[in-house]
């Protein structure tokens, strides 16, 4: 099982649990591997005036990450963050992937998200999956130092 989430940020009351979480499932042998938006990348910075959030998206992606600060240290975890464009979040699990595309002018949680499974001789779920891969090539390993 492969647990993966590109610039995912979770509603505050949720984060403490989902971090235990995947620590637990980490503990197991479950290969965890989380990709933020780096909060001072410019690619944030014009999300988050496009979006009319006011210069909060930094800050949403900080606090998100200080409930993953102690993630990195255990085995199976890996963080990265990076400066693409973020044109939807990605959730992945194993076949499964959901996936809430960024209309422009509107946050992400005003858009859908869709939900797709990897099928043989399908290409939609393959279609994003490859996309957090090459984002998640070109990150940055986060230690969970620095927030």
């Amino acid at each position: 099982m492969d647990v993966l989430v590109f610039s995912g940020t979770f509603y505050a009351q949720t984060q403490p649990r989902i971090a235990r979480l995947l620590s637990e499932i980490a503990q197991r042998g479950v290969a965890i591997r989380l990709c933020f938006g780096a909060p001072d990348a410019q690619s944030v910075e014009t999300r988050d005036r496009e979006e009319g959030l006011g210069g909060t998206l930094p800050a949403k992606i900080r606090s998100s990450l200080t409930y993953y600060r102690t993630l990195p240290d255990v085995d199976g975890c890996e963080i990265r963050l990076h400066a693409t464009t973020l044109y939807a979040s990605l959730f992945r699990y194993d076949d499964d992937i959901l996936v809430n595309p960024h209309a422009y002018g509107e946050p992400a949680s005003a858009n859908p998200t869709f939900h797709f499974h990897r099928l043989d001789g399908g290409t939609m779920a393959e279609h994003y999956m490859s996309s957090f891969e090459r984002v998640r090539a070109g990150a940055v390993p986060w230690s969970g130092a620095q927030v």
